[in-house]
């Protein structure tokens, strides 16, 4: 039984008591019948006053509590003269409105935050308790080459997407530099918070691929001057040295002279050698800006098929063409694009060895040309795939670790998107977006 009911329960017995009294005297004394009537009045009106003074207060809080529940923080309660329930009605008021004042903070935090994630050149992903996306940025889902809205309520290793495989495996606190497109570096970082008391973890991708290039461009750029300087210094004056030894050769015995003659050749054919192969490490930041003039990519292509063709028949490795909507002729330098064609179509045989087959394709996407080169090799090894592009860095034996570095660079000046990828154990392609 509740509280009114047992106030209510007391008023009525009492006022049945007083009624029952007022029978009694209406019999045996009837000059009293009006006193007792007007006793049952006043009881009436004091029993009203003292019910309402009692559960007024009760009401308010009840109903401010029902406002509470539902998040209304807009009403508020007017001061109606009892110094109880006003003192009551100035502390739910105030309460009222410091709840509405950090609800809109909140809510102007939260959008403000909701803007700077949209408009952040970071790709962000924001999961859920259960590790699936939540909120995806713009930058986010270019990244991963998914749109935002297929994005959301998926876990990362069930996207079909190598870049967000690797990002499965970042642990949270963890900073981890990954490879996008084979030619992109990304810098990702995993973090957490606490939401409602559970943790939550987000992911921060940051593309520093320009910042990176330029910093190991400076540093080669200074380690190939520095060893150039001193490797020229030193083979300039013994080759000039060997060349003024030669001529003494004629003072020599006859059975002496031929072998000191062979001898002085070998010497400066290494120099000659050792000469040649600084060139091509200084010929990468010797690189001049581009002469654009409009090139037809398809026969530049075609050409360099034909240059590749006694290799490429010596090897059995086959030429397939997918070239239904070639490129317009393009502005470009076309001496440095051969260049890049040829470091990417020699690689491709490397890469093949024998049997095997090569497959050049063009198109359009979205607007924009592409030329597409892939191979039937074995694939680029996930130990290789963080390290490419890398100044000085090659997977071959001999290898000097520069023609991908050149092919970056001459791209690179041209304002070519391009990417190297390769599935595990699959073909290889590297691809111009122009």
């Amino acid at each position: 039984m509740t509280l009114r009911s047992k106030v209510v329960l007391y008023l009525v017995a009492v006022h049945l008591l007083v009624a029952a009294l007022a029978v009694y005297l209406l019999r045996q004394h009837r000059p009293w019948l009006l006193a007792v009537e007007a006793l049952l009045v006043v009881s009436v009106v004091v029993g009203v006053r003292v019910f309402q003074a009692i559960f007024g207060p009760l009401q308010l809080i009840r109903t401010g509590i029902q406002f509470l529940r539902d998040s209304e923080f807009t009403t508020r309660f007017r001061e109606v003269g009892q110094p109880e329930l006003d003192e009551l009605t100035r502390v739910y008021n105030k309460m009222s409105d410091r709840l509405r004042e950090e609800r809109i903070r909140a809510l102007e935090q939260y959008y403000f935050i909701s803007q700077i994630i949209q408009a952040s050149p970071l790709g962000i992903l924001i999961f859920d308790f259960d590790d699936r996306i939540s909120v995806a940025n713009p930058a986010a889902a270019r990244m991963l080459q998914t749109p935002a809205a297929q994005l959301a309520g998926k876990k990362l290793n069930e996207l079909e997407n190598r870049f967000a495989g690797e990002l499965a495996a970042v642990t949270p606190g963890e900073s981890k530099f990954l490879s996008l497109d084979g030619a992109r570096r990304v810098l990702c970082r995993k973090s957490s918070f606490l939401d409602r008391g559970f943790p939550r973890t987000f992911l921060m991708m940051e593309e520093l691929t320009e910042e990176l290039r330029r910093a190991e461009r400076a540093a080669y750029e200074k380690i190939i001057r520095l060893m150039s300087h001193e490797v020229n210094n030193s083979v300039g004056a013994s080759s000039s040295l060997l060349q003024s030894c030669l001529h003494y050769s004629e003072q020599l015995r006859d059975e002496d002279r031929r072998d000191f003659e062979n001898a002085l050749q070998v010497a400066m054919l290494r120099n000659q050698h050792l000469n040649s192969f600084m060139k091509s490490y200084a010929d990468v930041i010797r690189l001049p800006r581009p002469e654009l003039r409009p090139c037809d990519v398809r026969q530049l292509l075609e050409d360099l098929a034909v240059l590749l063709k006694p290799e490429c028949r010596e090897r059995r490795i086959q030429w397939a063409w997918d070239a239904a909507e070639a490129p317009d002729p393009l502005p470009m330098d076309k001496n440095q694009m051969e260049q890049v064609f040829i470091n990417v179509l020699r690689n491709a045989i490397e890469a093949i060895g024998q049997d095997g087959t090569i497959t050049v394709k063009m198109g359009r996407k979205p607007g924009r040309g592409f030329v597409a080169i892939e191979d039937t090799g074995h694939g680029i090894r996930p130990e290789a795939r963080a390290h490419l592009f890398t100044p000085f860095f090659s997977t071959k034996e001999n290898g000097r670790g520069i023609g991908l570095t050149m092919v970056r660079e001459i791209l690179t000046q041209h304002g070519f998107q391009f990417s190297l990828d390769s599935a595990p154990g699959g073909p290889t392609e590297f691809t111009v977006r122009f």
